[in-house]
């Protein structure tokens, strides 16, 4: 069986790193690279050369029985694959509501990442996890280079500046990143979410935990926040604005699974802020927290800056490759045998709930 890595035309990272492969390496199963597919994450041609063989994109879409990536091919490229090739990548089905139908048209064996459950089982496979954990740290990061005053309690012979206020929107595991990494910069936080099992997680961090009533709370919703009623969200709204008008930065995380992120900082709680404040959104691809997010820019409004970006991750490429991989890699242990072949049981329910197009084959 052959294995092909393929570059991320838009992402510094990669998938797989060489030291996932030699892990999996077994008799029968041959790995081909694409050149400069690690480059951006530190991770050289070199590197894969002892467990792979490195060579162009398009001979491995040709030759490959699986082809792993971050994001998807193009349909262009699907388009020339083998039937029933194996694609593994972040699909986001939810998102593109059209792509498992494509993929099953074209013959193809798809198995999405992000679609992995997020159960103790499947911990070790939950790239969503790994990567939001990275997006809540650099969060942080990127508002305190943006923000005109310090984060920690500074005391000098000039005189004393008091810690920065954050508030951070949702405690799943992003959020908690963003508490933890808060915290540890001298801030003083505070955080919503509309799970009542977080409140127990966000004070362990030491933040104030801010708590709305009448709040559906859905512990099985796979650390995504769930759809509010509309009488909810008002009341969430005027509290986020009477705390976001004493913030110094708000961290941004709340999604909602399929659908459009739940807007809890209107243009008016933005223009209640200080002047120099910081909005970062990690909800900015499916709408923003923010009213104001534009995704993928950075703008001003009346003094606050505010950041959309959903992939903070790729900011810091070999961490998040290195983590990517290690999820990647124990996914694909559940299927590759000791010799290399491929052995799919769709009554297992990790490989039954990430594949998103292909035949089941029973085991």
């Amino acid at each position: 069986m052959i294995l092909g890595l393929l570059n991320e035309p838009n992402d510094p990272r990669v998938a797989l790193t060489p030291s996932n492969l030699a892990k999996l390496k077994v008799e029968g199963l041959e790995f081909l690279v694409e050149s400069g597919a690690g480059s951006d994450a530190f991770f050289p041609d070199e590197a894969y050369a002892d467990n792979a063989t490195v060579t162009d994109r398009s001979s491995i879409l040709q030759k490959a029985d699986v082809l792993v990536s971050i994001q998807p091919l193009s349909e262009a490229e699907r388009a020339g694959l083998k039937k029933g090739t194996m694609l593994i990548a972040q699909f986001q089905p939810f998102v593109d509501t059209e792509i498992a139908a494509q993929l099953a048209k074209q013959e193809l064996l798809a198995f999405s990442l992000d679609m992995i459950p997020r159960t103790t089982l499947a911990q070790a496979m939950d790239v969503l996890s790994s990567m939001a954990s990275i997006a809540g740290y650099q969060a942080v990061l990127l508002a305190a280079t943006h923000l005109s005053r310090y984060i920690p309690m500074m005391v000098t012979a000039a005189g004393s500046i008091k810690p920065s206020k954050v508030l951070v929107l949702g405690a799943g595991v992003a959020g908690l990143q963003a508490i933890a990494t808060a915290k540890r910069n001298g801030g003083s936080v505070e955080a919503f979410d509309t799970r009542a099992a977080a409140k127990e997680e966000v004070e362990s961090l030491g933040a104030k935990f801010v708590e709305v009533e009448g709040a559906i709370d859905d512990r099985g919703a796979g650390g995504y926040a769930v759809q509010q009623s509309e009488e909810f969200l008002q009341r969430q709204r005027a509290e986020v604005q009477a705390r976001a008008a004493k913030a110094d930065i708000v961290i941004c995380t709340a999604q909602v699974r399929g659908k459009k992120a739940p807007v809890l900082i209107t243009a008016d709680t933005v223009e209640h802020m200080r002047p120099g404040s910081v909005v970062v959104d990690l909800a900015a691809s499916t709408g923003g927290n923010c009213e104001l997010t534009q995704n993928n820019k950075t703008i001003q409004h009346k003094g606050v800056t505010i950041i959309g970006d959903s992939n903070l991750a790729a900011r810091m490429p070999q961490d998040a490759s290195t983590l990517f991989g290690n999820n990647v890699a124990n996914f694909l242990k559940l299927f590759i045998s000791k010799t290399g072949e491929l052995q799919l049981d769709f009554n297992n329910e990790i490989v039954k709930g990430s594949c998103i197009a292909g035949q089941p084959v029973q085991a």
